[in-house]
């Protein structure tokens, strides 16, 4: 039985290269020893992290006036880097799109002033504040989005910019590289990588130059993004299998025709999820329709007793992690790069069934 992992992260990478990391695991390159066995300043290693970086770089059409580096701690380390080393006790707008947009607000008042400029937290997140109802605040340190949210089910189509001299910072922890974007429409994007580009262990940054000049000297050195691009993000002894994997996905992203081809891809599948629920009213999306994520679908059936017995018998077929985000319940499909259109047809023959029988 085929098995289609729905999780929201970490979550499920290409079959393909799956198959790579386990023929390599052990005896990587005919070295003897596998990639995470490694030092990762030796001969191995690094062009794993060139190879890495120079496929972003060339996914993201990223110019050479930003900086790539990797930084453990995941996405929320980042809520807290942000603004310790970009805030100097400024302004900086907040848009409050969900729970971890949230959490970075909370983070960013340690370190300055936090202005939420909109919010759709009252209505439970169920669709992102028109930018005309923004209250921007006029030159602030930068404005903060989340391009997409994995809990809410929400995500920015198109992306917002930035007032004038204002660096707009992106969490696209989970949509990098499922869509294209003008990154030099940012002053600084991150990703985790457990979601879309790999195993969980560190992030993504894509951090402008002149940005790194903006750092106070009492930031700690591990905290500093320039300790990360002065040192090829080697300062300590990076996740190396995390940045091996990230290799091999965007190699697989490449072959697979670049984030042009892989968008399309994407909006496929989720206009034909989408476009089942709205065929029928035994499930129902609480977000609203401009706004529903390509990455995360979420939906319910007519009641959390009902989500429960779907979620497990649709595990017993195959379909495993539907069950919806703990904060809000219900179900959500996380239907990223890696999930092929396959599964998705999967998912509605069962929903299908489910409903005829349940309904």
């Amino acid at each position: 039985m085929e098995i289609y992992n729905f999780s929201a992260g970490p979550a499920r990478l290409p079959k393909e290269v799956m198959a790579i990391a386990q023929e390599e695991f052990c005896n990587y390159q005919n070295s003897g020893s596998g990639i995470v066995e490694l030092s990762h300043r030796g001969k191995f290693f690094a062009p794993v992290m060139e190879r890495a970086q120079a496929n972003i770089r060339e996914l993201m059409n990223i110019s050479d006036d930003y900086e790539v580096c990797f930084v453990q701690g995941g996405g929320n380390m980042q809520f807290a880097m942000i603004p310790m080393n970009l805030l100097n006790g400024g302004t900086a707008d907040y848009i409050d799109t969900g729970v971890w947009s949230n959490k970075a607000a909370k983070e960013a008042k340690f370190f300055g002033t936090v202005n939420i400029a909109a919010s759709s937290r009252e209505t439970k997140y169920d669709h992102i504040p028109a930018q005309s109802e923004w209250n921007l605040t006029p030159n602030a340190a930068y404005m903060y989005i989340t391009s997409n949210n994995t809990i809410a089910g929400s995500e920015y189509l198109p992306l917002p910019k930035a007032p004038e001299g204002v660096p707009l910072i992106a969490d696209m922890s989970s949509d990098i590289m499922s869509r294209v974007v003008n990154v030099n429409d940012f002053g600084l994007i991150y990703a985790g990588i457990q979601k879309n580009l790999g195993p969980s262990g560190a992030a993504i940054v894509i951090i402008r130059k002149d940005l790194l000049e903006r750092t106070p000297d009492n930031v700690p050195t591990i905290l500093r993004y320039n300790t990360y691009t002065e040192n090829d993000s080697m300062y300590n002894t990076p996740p190396s299998f995390t940045i091996y994997m990230l290799a091999l996905v965007t190699d697989y992203l490449k072959k697979l025709g670049g984030i042009a081809e892989v968008e399309k891809m994407n909006i496929a599948k989720a206009d034909k999820l989408y476009g089942f629920l709205d065929s029928t009213d035994f499930y129902s999306t609480p977000v609203a329709k401009q706004d529903r994520s390509r990455m995360n679908v979420v939906f319910r059936t007519p009641s959390d007793e009902m989500d429960a017995k779907f979620v497990k018998e649709a595990t017993a077929q195959g379909l495993t992690d539907l069950k919806g985000h703990r904060l809000v319940g219900g179900c959500r499909a996380s239907i990223y790069n890696a999930m092929p259109m396959e599964g998705v047809d999967a998912l509605i023959s069962f929903m299908k069934e489910f409903a005829r029988v349940n309904g």
